[in-house]
């Protein structure tokens, strides 16, 4: 019989992999489920050496190994993802890096569970940025 609260050592452990995919960088945390521990971080400077290629797909792989064998060290056999583009009055869309984070994940052999998506979305706040140069933007 196991204590109240304790989990079994063949139970599966969860975390959440969150992916912060802009156009200049890409940056994956891993969580434990609740988001308040961090278990494994890496971003697109700590695998690349050019500025450039901190967004790349190549970048987003490597990252994502790194957290992938973090997070089987500590136990974790599944990630929930949650991918986050930079959102508000800037760009809505995910950079190059967050598909293939997720990709590489997967192949790192760990489980995949959700995939949503957390980009802010502005509820009629701030004006949204000018055009550049004046041209009609």
């Amino acid at each position: 019989m196991s204590a109240e609260g304790e989990v079994p050592e063949d139970a599966d452990r969860w975390g959440v992999a969150h992916i912060h995919a802009s156009l200049n960088n890409t940056i994956i945390t891993l969580t434990d489920l609740t988001g308040a521990e961090t278990l494994a971080k890496s971003s697109g400077g700590s695998v690349v050496k050019q500025d450039r290629n901190e967004s790349t797909p190549y970048a987003a792989m490597q990252m994502a190994e790194n957290v992938a064998d973090a997070a089987q060290e500590r136990g974790i056999s599944g990630v929930h993802v949650r991918i986050r583009a930079p959102g508000g009055n800037l760009n809505t869309n995910p950079g190059p890096g967050a598909q293939a984070a997720i990709r590489a994940l997967a192949r790192a052999g760990l489980e995949i569970g959700r995939i949503e998506d957390v980009t802010p979305i502005p509820h009629d706040g701030c004006k949204g940025p000018k055009g550049r140069r004046g041209r009609g933007n």
